[in-house]
């Protein structure tokens, strides 16, 4: 039998920093609401109901999501996901429905906190 020097099986192995992808958010988080349209939730992949949002753009839509909108709570329930996290799975729920928006960078998650903190009452 041969072994693999450690090296090689922590490498393939995401870092902390790295944090949940997308598809990793939606599925732990957001499929709650957005798997069913709960509480007039955009559910996952319909086109027609993402097509405005996906309009509005992330400038809009991570703020939302980020700070919470209508029975949407911050981070969509989830406090232990970071800014970066729920960037990512607004960007897999916006692609889903027809968005075409690249991976968030921290530069860009950093900028959304700030827009949704400043609408905090």
């Amino acid at each position: 039998m041969r072994y693999l020097p450690a090296l090689l099986i922590f490498a393939a192995l995401p870092t902390f920093a790295e944090g949940l992808s997308g598809e990793q958010v939606y599925n732990s988080t957001c499929v709650e609401c957005h798997g069913t349209g709960k509480d007039k939730a955009p559910i996952f992949g319909n086109k027609k109901t993402w097509g405005k949002l996906v309009r509005e753009g992330l400038d809009d839509l991570v703020p939302a999501a980020l700070g919470g909108i209508r029975k949407m709570p911050a981070k969509g329930g989830n406090p232990s996901l970071s800014d970066l996290e729920v960037a990512r799975g607004v960007v897999y729920l916006a692609n889903a429905g027809g968005g075409k928006f690249a991976e968030p960078s921290e530069k860009e998650a950093a900028r959304w906190r700030a827009k949704a903190d400043k609408k905090k009452p």
